[in-house]
């Protein structure tokens, strides 16, 4: 019942930026909380950041400083702006929105993220 379209992976060098969005769209999820996650090879799925409704964020202390994640409530789209990107933060990023009732969420279908040294 919900459909995530997710985009702006790539392979960018150190020091450089990519944008990533996510938009949720059908029935059965929150807004109120939207997020990205990130998981590399051979490590567990790791929480990046979070916004809620009213526009509240908040950040990994690997990424505070140099991510952004911000939203358009009207399109049901969760952005995640990364700056000054390193090679650990090489990993696949999936976005993530709750569902209305209940614990979980629902899954991007995660982009590769790539950082060269």
């Amino acid at each position: 019942q919900v459909q995530l379209v997710e985009s702006g992976g790539g392979l960018v060098q150190a020091g450089g930026s990519l944008r990533l969005s996510c938009t949720a769209s059908g029935s059965g999820f929150s807004i109120n909380a939207m997020g990205w996650f990130r998981q590399a090879p051979g490590k567990p799925r790791e929480w990046v950041a979070g916004i809620t409704s009213g526009g509240s964020t908040n950040y990994a202390d690997s990424v505070k400083g140099r991510f952004t994640i911000s939203r358009d409530s009207a399109k049901n789209t969760v952005y995640l702006q990364m700056n000054s990107l390193k090679p650990p933060d090489t990993a696949v990023y999936y976005c993530n929105v709750p569902k209305s009732t209940g614990p979980g969420g629902y899954w991007g279908q995660g982009t590769q993220v790539t950082v060269s040294s």
